[in-house]
């Protein structure tokens, strides 16, 4: 029996202008695993998430969620269909006119309707997960640490207990130590959840920790894919030179 995909592109194209940044996009992931999505700059790694997000409308192909057509669908559908994604922004996107709280909670109160009080203790449960203190919550994003603000930014995107996760270079301008520990909190709250995640990140550690499987995007294609544990060991020019650091010039 065929397991239906959580999240899928298929036959995915998309240009901006002449520049064709997805040529034929096949990628998919079962559901309750963690992929991770590798690529140089520039190659379509944002654009996929954001495809998958509706933000964007692919040029040919379609994203399936649990085997939907999401690209066809209206926009109360969309919504619908979303409310079990989870997001946490490379910057961390949190306002800095709200408490910490109500950025946590800015998705219950706001599209879900859940009332203000209910809210918030969700939101200091979701922070306690992430191993932030409850008086964390009344507190202003420019008040936090920046590996406060990631952890703040994964409560937010686990609060409405997600079935599938996104993470966009979700270590980016962390310190080592702390990039580790977010790391470590990744893996254990999507194992913790039982969902699926994809995550697009530059860091070969975070990319072992977080996920399963990884996969490498390069001129609009998957041109390689494999489990953690085969990384050292694959043959593509590309992955060798991501995991030894070398320049493919």
């Amino acid at each position: 029996m065929t397991t239906t995909a959580k999240i899928a592109w298929t036959g995915i194209s998309k240009r901006f202008g002449a520049q064709v940044v997805l040529d034929g996009l096949d990628l998919a992931v079962a559901p309750g695993r963690s992929l991770a999505l590798l690529g140089r700059s520039g190659q379509g790694k944002s654009v996929t998430l954001k495809l998958a997000l509706g933000l964007m409308k692919p040029d040919a192909g379609q994203v399936l969620l649990d085997g939907v057509d999401v690209t066809r669908q209206s926009e109360a559908e969309r919504r619908a269909s979303f409310r079990g994604i989870g997001m946490l922004f490379q910057g961390g996107a949190l306002f800095d006119s709200l408490p910490v709280w109500e950025n946590v909670a800015f998705r219950l109160i706001n599209a879900d309707g859940v009332g203000r009080a209910e809210a918030r203790e969700r939101a200091v449960e979701a922070l306690s997960l992430v191993k932030l203190a409850p008086e964390v919550a009344d507190r202003y994003p420019s008040e936090l640490s920046g590996g406060m603000q990631k952890r703040a930014g994964l409560a937010r995107a686990i609060v409405g207990t997600p079935s599938l996760l996104f993470f966009d270079e979700p270590t980016t301008g962390l310190d080592p130590i702390t990039a580790g520990a977010i790391n470590e909190l990744i893996r254990d709250r999507v194992t913790s959840l039982g969902c699926t995640a994809v995550s697009i990140t530059h860091d070969m550690a975070s990319a072992r920790t977080i996920a399963d499987e990884l996969a490498m995007l390069d001129n609009g294609r998957i041109v390689w894919r494999g489990r953690a544990d085969e990384l050292d060991h694959a043959d593509h020019p590309l992955v060798r030179a991501f995991v030894t650091g070398q320049s493919m010039e």
